[in-house]
């Protein structure tokens, strides 16, 4: 009996991984450098969503939930000034099965990090992140981006 059960169980995961690979991404990423003084810039990681789709928070409220989260490459010509900001409409309320009230957006949101170099310098790296629709979550995904400051 037990062998039949580890064996459904292992079906019924398999089953549901090849389901959420077989959804393409809901999510269109795009890059922006936008200049705000001499030698200081905001990198903006737009991302807009599918219809019927969130994308979690940098502080998502439960451990158990994937933040949307960003690695820049180590570059000693490159200061990072503050956190990634968020700028959109956080939406924030409790989901089944989750302890504490959750942060997430829909639609479309931006996230910001400024940083002082010099014009002609690449910006690298990674970021992660995890989206939801009200019947499942996709596995996290992760992207590589790069920024060339402009003068």
């Amino acid at each position: 009996m037990k062998k039949i059960l580890y064996l459904l169980s292992f079906c019924t995961a398999l089953f549901f991984s090849a389901v959420a690979q077989a959804v393409p991404d809901p999510t269109n990423w795009q890059y922006e450098v936008r200049k705000k003084a001499d030698g200081e810039y905001e990198l903006v990681f737009k991302v807009e969503l599918t219809d019927g789709w969130h994308i979690f928070s940098q502080n998502p409220g439960d451990d158990f939930l994937i933040p949307t989260s960003f690695e820049f490459a180590k570059n000693n010509d490159v200061k990072l000034i503050g956190k990634v900001e968020e700028r959109g409409k956080l939406k924030k309320e409790r989901m089944d099965g989750i302890d504490n009230e959750v942060n997430y957006y829909e639609g479309k949101v931006e996230f910001i990090q400024v940083v002082r170099a010099k014009p002609g310098t690449r910006i690298s790296g990674e970021h992660e992140y995890q989206v939801c629709n009200d019947r499942m979550c996709l596995p996290p995904k992760k992207k590589n981006f790069e920024f060339v400051l402009k003068n």
